[in-house]
């Protein structure tokens, strides 16, 4: 029990210490396995490409690839469980974004005799995804792409394109 008690306040200290050096050097709070677990690490434990980042509060299931130099924010889902996930270099993957390479509508209105729907995902390099947006199985994202906050995308954006919405249409270039 002792034990038990000395490791619970070894622990406290070090997240009170850490989380007073985040808040005094970039002015933010975060959830408490952000400050245990460190983004460069975790993504490297992944196999991302060098200097990628992945935040503790993220899950990542399945075969996902991740290219050099993306960011992944807090709170998303890469969901490669259906199929292999891609995402090329030099990305912002905004907090909140879930993709998926599987569903299971199917499946789930066969009461469970159909099989689950899958089908590989794929974002190109130098591709901005905003926050909470929705990319759904088998959808490819071009390069130097940027996808507005809140969207749901459901089919292809070609490259060098803006776009958003629910459902998600292209609205103009991205330069």
């Amino acid at each position: 029990m002792k034990l038990k008690l000395w490791l619970y306040r070894l622990i406290q200290s070090v997240v009170l210490q850490r989380r007073l050096e985040v808040h005094t050097r970039f002015n933010r709070v975060l959830p408490v396995g952000d400050y245990l677990s460190d983004r460069w690490e975790k993504a490297r434990y992944l196999g991302f490409g060098e200097g990628s980042t992945i935040y503790d509060s993220s899950l990542v299931f399945g075969e996902v690839k991740v290219a050099e130099h993306t960011w992944i924010g807090p709170f998303t889902i890469l969901d490669g469980s259906g199929g292999k996930l891609t995402i090329g270099s030099h990305c912002s993957i905004s907090a909140g974004v879930q993709i998926y390479t599987h569903d299971t509508v199917r499946r789930s209105l066969s009461a469970g005799q159909e099989k689950i729907d899958v089908a590989p995902t794929s974002i190109g390099a130098n591709c901005y995804i905003g926050p909470n947006t929705i990319i759904s199985k088998g959808v490819t994202i071009g390069d130097n792409v940027v996808i507005g906050a809140n969207s749901l995308v459901n089919k292809d954006i070609p490259s060098g394109k803006k776009a958003f919405g629910t459902p998600c249409r292209v609205v103009g270039e991205s330069s």
